[in-house]
């Protein structure tokens, strides 16, 4: 689990959570799904890199 990955992973929840905020205010669908999709998606690698850490020690 490196810094770099952390960061990355991190950095695509929360524009994940952006996205679907901004396609909820505007009522635009497809934003909405990407949104959550990239928030799901991100909060899965960072479980995952926990899990590899929690092994390593």
């Amino acid at each position: 689990m490196s810094v770099g990955s952390t960061i990355r992973h991190k950095a695509q929840a929360l524009t994940g959570r952006i996205t679907e905020r901004f396609g909820r205010s505007t009522g635009n669908e497809r934003l909405r799904r990407q949104g959550r999709t990239d928030r799901v998606s991100g909060n899965l690698k960072r479980s995952g890199d926990r899990i590899k850490g929690a092994f390593r020690r």
